[in-house]
């Protein structure tokens, strides 16, 4: 009986685990200490972000602290599913910016019994919830909302601003186009935007 309920839990079990929050607020930093954990371990690890993110590296995920970690880029979320392959833990940068498939595409990977990490935007410029992001914390068995701090008001942050021109929802940028808001400092600003005369 002890063998048996051993056995039962050395088996791999897939899991999601979703890291979010505002730009620069440490999302990638969480997911790149998560998947050196995981190799630490000994445990196989592949990383992927979308094609589109090109900020600091073509191939690698990069935090704004400039810690980085090797991984591939892809154009849609279904090129994950076709890339792995004996892998333990999965790792996905930038997860706002991929397609609604992406949900689906890491249940199944969960499915495998692969643990897969997830970081990205939960909201966008304009304070909406982000591409896949909602139904993929929706779906998650783990949720880590992480914040930055206010650059106006110094407390806790869970806004991306946009200071920058131009109406379009993906535009690549850090410090020269985003600054973290908290929720009043953010409100004020986009009533300010409103009022303000083209």
């Amino acid at each position: 009986m002890v063998f048996e309920h051993r056995s039962q839990f050395s088996s791999r079990r897939g899991c999601i685990e979703v890291i979010c929050g505002s730009m620069f607020s440490g999302k990638t930093e969480e997911l790149i200490r998560r998947l050196k954990r995981a190799r630490f371990a000994r445990q196989k690890v592949e990383i992927f972000k979308p094609a589109i993110d090109i900020r600091y590296d073509d191939t690698e995920v990069v935090s704004h602290d400039k810690n980085a970690i090797r991984s591939t880029p892809v154009e849609s979320s279904h090129n994950i599913l076709l890339l792995a392959s004996d892998v333990d833990v999965i790792g996905i940068d930038e997860a706002q910016f991929f397609d609604a498939g992406l949900p689906e595409v890491c249940s199944r990977l969960a499915d495998m019994g692969i643990r897969v990490i997830a970081a990205g935007l939960d909201m966008d410029y304009l304070g909406r919830p982000f591409g896949p992001m909602p139904q993929l914390m929706a779906i998650a068995e783990f949720v880590t909302k992480v914040h930055a701090v206010c650059v106006d008001c110094g407390f806790q942050a869970n806004n991306s601003y946009r200071f920058a021109p131009g109406d379009h929802l993906v535009v690549l940028g850090e410090v020269d186009k985003y600054v973290p808001l908290c929720r009043e400092c953010f409100n004020d600003k986009m009533r300010l935007n409103e009022n303000t005369p083209e």
